[in-house]
């Protein structure tokens, strides 16, 4: 097993003064200075009482401290918990609960929501070279055995509890060098990192491929796409995003008369966290001029399980098919190629932390990871993603897979993004849509009667509501099992002016 800090060192030990990473707050380390934050903040911990097996948890929004604290955890054997700040105080409780933190770290120098976590915790104020953090401990808190493990992420999830997804230093190398060769990354890259590094996606495919490839990154608090536009003009090369990102910064710069963003240093562009649809596609890629990538990943198989490297303009909408190392098979027991998608090597999580009856439920003897999703495999090898198992609709006995109504929707040129669920009503399952759109006037019907052409009766939405935004993540994905209660009163509403019958 190799710890991940050792690639931070290996780069300060080769190219000390070369750029390593730098945040909104206007700090700006090479390796040597991003190695002794590391070790800074290693030391910090140890004299609280951190040691090999204890658990951090840092409640963050992006900044040069999370790093720092994902490699001093590293240094010191211990595990690091990245969360959210912008989670409620019952949350965090929550995650604290399960996962029992020697000690906690709150970003505050970034972020209001984790000074105030941390102000309600006690935290005490501490200054270091990556900015000002507050810190609290609870030298009652016993050692863990969670041997191998780096990280614990805690799951979204629909119902119940938060589950502690374990990702070893194995799982998370594995990782970084998969992103650093499907993007083919040198040091002379900076990544732009909008993305939380409390998710996934930011830890593993940003965090730790920089890490490994030696390229910089760019960390961003919160997204904007003004400074994300200044970012492109400044130098960074590598754009990880979700689509409400791209759909943003199009808007900010057609409301600026810029048409494209092909005279950047931009020259690799990816969008995960929700399927493609061939209109944006397009005009995604004419608007960067450059090939737009999609992948598939989820937090239990450390990020990335498939990925695309098409050139511009092909017409592929898949995820691409399997990383090299990574295994794929669908579980179609009906035999129709349609079914939950199975993945197997070196990126599969090791468990659930303290909850192993939870991980023999998605984790074989033999090493599959079941993922909860829905999706077939083409011709060509590449992996389709159709939709989540427990997100299937089933309307009048067809199968109505929510990603192919969202792709419908999503052609309209005022439709920003839509989340498509079903409701039960009487013995059946109504299709539900959910749109954000650029302009206030988009008419409901009118988005049902474009939307006709491309989906079969049984697959158009019973209702279409426009809302201003949809419930999201930091990351940008969006929250379907808050749709109910969050439209509760438009819903309401429209139900007491249509017979839910008539369609």
């Amino acid at each position: 097993m190799t710890r991940i800090h050792t690639f931070i060192d290996h780069h300060a030990d080769t190219r000390p003064d070369a750029p390593a990473l730098r945040d909104s707050e206007g700090l700006s380390l090479d390796w040597a200075a991003y190695r002794a934050a590391s070790a800074e903040a290693a030391a910090l911990l140890a004299e609280r009482g951190v040691g090999a097996g204890d658990r951090i948890m840092v409640v963050a929004e992006n900044c040069a401290a999370v790093p720092a604290c994902v490699f001093a955890a590293s240094r010191l054997g211990a595990i690091v918990v990245p969360v959210n700040a912008r989670m409620t105080g019952a949350e965090l409780a929550k995650i604290a609960a399960h996962c029992t933190p020697r000690a906690t770290v709150y970003t505050a120098s970034v972020s209001r929501d984790a000074a105030s976590h941390a102000a309600a915790a006690g935290a005490t104020e501490v200054l270091t070279r990556f900015g000002r953090i507050m810190v609290g401990t609870d030298p009652t808190v016993a050692a863990g055995d969670a041997e191998g493990v780096a990280v614990l992420l805690y799951t979204t999830g629909t119902t119940g509890a938060p589950k502690g997804v374990m990702l070893t230093h194995d799982n998370l190398a594995f990782a970084g060098k998969a992103s650093s060769t499907l993007r083919a990354m040198t040091p002379a890259d900076r990544i732009y990192g909008a993305l939380p590094l409390t998710h996934v996606f930011g830890l593993a495919s940003m965090t730790v491929a920089g890490a490994v490839s030696g390229a910089e990154v760019q960390l961003e608090s919160r997204f904007d796409p003004a400074r994300l536009l200044k970012a492109l003009r400044d130098g960074a090369t590598v754009l990880p995003a979700v689509p409400q990102m791209h759909a943003l910064l199009m808007k900010h710069t057609a409301e600026r008369g810029i048409a494209s963003l092909d005279d950047t240093s931009l020259r690799y562009v990816s969008s995960g966290a929700a399927p493609l649809d061939p209109a944006w596609k397009r005009k995604a890629e004419a608007f960067y001029g450059l090939p737009l990538q999609n992948g598939y990943g989820m937090t239990e198989s450390t990020a990335g399980v498939s990925a695309t490297t098409n050139a511009i303009g092909d017409p592929d909408i898949s995820v691409g098919p399997p990383l090299p190392g990574c295994e794929i098979r669908i579980n179609s027991p009906d035999g129709s190629g349609v079914g939950e998608i199975e993945t197997r090597g070196p990126h599969v999580m090791k468990g659930y932390y303290r909850e192993p009856e939870k991980t023999h439920e998605v984790l074989s003897d033999d090493g599959w990871l079941a993922t909860g999703d829905l999706g077939r495999i083409d011709d060509a090898g590449r992996l389709h993603v159709v939709g989540r198992v427990k997100e299937l609709i089933i309307r009048s006995g067809f199968n109505v897979y929510p990603p192919e109504v969202e792709a419908a929707l999503n052609d309209h040129p005022e439709v920003v993004q839509s989340a498509v669920i079903g409701r039960e009503r009487d013995g059946n399952e109504d299709v539900l849509a959910f749109v954000e759109a650029t302009g206030a006037g988009i008419d409901p019907a009118a988005l049902g009667a474009f939307v006709a052409d491309a989906l079969s009766a049984y697959k158009r939405p019973s209702a279409i509501f426009v809302v201003d935004s949809l419930p999201a993540a930091a990351t940008g994905k969006i929250l379907k099992h808050k749709l109910l209660d969050t439209f509760a009163e438009q819903i309401s509403a429209h139900d007491a002016q249509h017979d839910p019958k008539g369609h």
